[in-house]
């Protein structure tokens, strides 16, 4: 029984910072590419950042670079984002998903490719 639990969302202003977590079980976590999505009301679902296995490569929608930053925890069998310089568009629920892979330093922005997915947190930005 694979589980993924995001937590870390909530209300914060726009300028400030959260950081989400993502705990997996039932799954061989290192050998998992891990991603974050998210989804603003009436919009579909869009890719955020996805991380290798080992964290060794990283992948970045353009309008969050440089201000969101994805890392993993294998010993923790967790996935983080961290995300800085919020603003009100990055509203949304943030959904964490995984995807088994037989290889070191594969990413992935296709929704499609993941298998597992959290149940998301809410994470809003006033202005």
């Amino acid at each position: 029984q694979v589980q993924l639990v995001e937590s870390g969302g909530g209300l914060v202003q726009a300028g400030g910072s959260l950081r989400l977590s993502c705990a997996a079980s039932g799954l061989t976590f290192s050998q998992y590419t891990m991603g974050w999505f998210r989804q603003a009301p009436g919009k579909e679902r869009e890719f955020v950042a996805a991380i290798s296995r080992s964290g060794g490569n990283t992948h970045y929608t353009d309008s969050v670079k440089g201000r969101f930053f994805i890392s993993r925890d294998n010993a923790k069998n967790t996935v983080y984002l961290q995300m800085n310089s919020l603003k009100p568009e990055d509203t949304g629920v943030y959904y964490c998903a995984g995807r088994w892979s037989p290889f070191e330093g594969v990413t992935s922005p296709y929704q499609k490719d993941y298998v597992y997915w959290g149940q998301g947190t809410q994470v809003t930005v006033s202005s």
